[in-house]
């Protein structure tokens, strides 16, 4: 398991070829500390046991699809599922896989970038699936760059699974959050959308503007309305740092565990897309290339 570091005069950052994972994105709060602003372990090995995900690249879908598959062309591919729901990719997503750090880079916009080719069903999946991540560092922005390509027709939405903490407490109580965000899907109490989509609008789901977390906990999808650049954003007047996340994907899923004091933003496409076809589709076609780019700046 290899440890990857790039730096610049904001972030430094390092990335394991294991999971493509993110184990650590060090910027300076307002007092000028180094602080660590997501969730892992200090030794890489430890992530070897991560049933949180953390900091990984989660593919080939993530999120939830139901009913144990779905369906292509009228053939029907049949997934991993327990008590009804896939969940990230199945027993053993691009979480669990050894990445090729192909390209990387120290100069003035550094980058790494890792790649990983997920053979023709694996996990059930159909086609040959060739997955690049690019972590790419500008000013105080790290820019998550996925793409895809496949031999055949099938289904991907790929995302990264940092918990972020702007600060050093173990708690978001304090946090501010807000979303360009006025509908999210209604879900199952197993998490699986109905296909409906709700309005925010006196909900406990309402952050169009800036609010406290307080004790609101969150395991969310959020259709992005793209009204604006920035579709979230977090701040902690602890650090004095704000997190902005950019996205071109249609959706972003907040959540809020109860133990890590800490918040992810896993931007991507509609969670049990392939099952609903009034969702965003993510069907994917060998004469096109899937391309996820998001973007999270930490300004202090």
């Amino acid at each position: 398991m290899i440890q990857n570091t790039i730096k610049n005069d904001k972030i430094e950052l390092t990335v394991l070829d294991f999971g493509a994972i993110i184990q650590k994105i060090i910027v300076k709060d307002k007092y000028g500390t180094p602080t660590n602003m997501v969730v892992g372990f200090d030794e890489p090995e430890d992530y070897l046991s991560n049933p949180m995900f953390l900091g990984a690249c989660i593919g080939r879908y993530a999120g939830r699809i139901s009913q144990g598959g779905f369906s292509l062309d009228g053939k029907t591919y049949s997934i991993h599922e327990e008590d009804g729901v896939h969940l990230h990719g199945g027993i053993a997503g691009f979480n669990t896989k050894t990445f090729e750090v192909t390209h990387m880079n120290h100069g003035t916009k550094p980058f790494i970038q890792l790649s990983y080719v997920s053979e023709h069903l694996e996990e059930g999946y159909p086609g040959i699936l060739n997955v690049t991540v690019t972590y790419t560092l500008d000013d105080d922005a790290l820019i998550i760059t996925h793409e895809a390509s496949t031999d055949q027709k099938t289904v991907v939405n790929l995302t990264n699974h940092s918990y972020f903490k702007l600060d050093s407490t173990e708690e978001v109580n304090h946090y501010t959050l807000q979303l360009d965000c006025s509908k999210v899907l209604a879900t199952h109490d197993n998490l699986i959308p109905t296909g409906e989509l709700i309005e925010v609008s006196k909900t406990k789901y309402d952050f169009l503007e800036r609010t406290p977390l307080a004790n609101t906990r969150l395991d969310t999808p959020f259709v992005i309305d793209k009204r604006h650049e920035i579709c979230a954003s977090a701040y902690s007047e602890i650090s004095g740092i704000t997190l902005e996340v950019t996205t071109n994907q249609p959706a972003v899923v907040i959540y809020t565990p109860e133990t890590t004091g800490s918040i992810c933003f896993e931007t991507q496409n509609y969670p049990d897309a392939p099952n609903h076809p009034n969702f965003p589709s993510s069907v994917l076609t060998p004469e096109d290339t899937y391309y996820n780019q998001s973007t999270f700046r930490f300004k202090v």
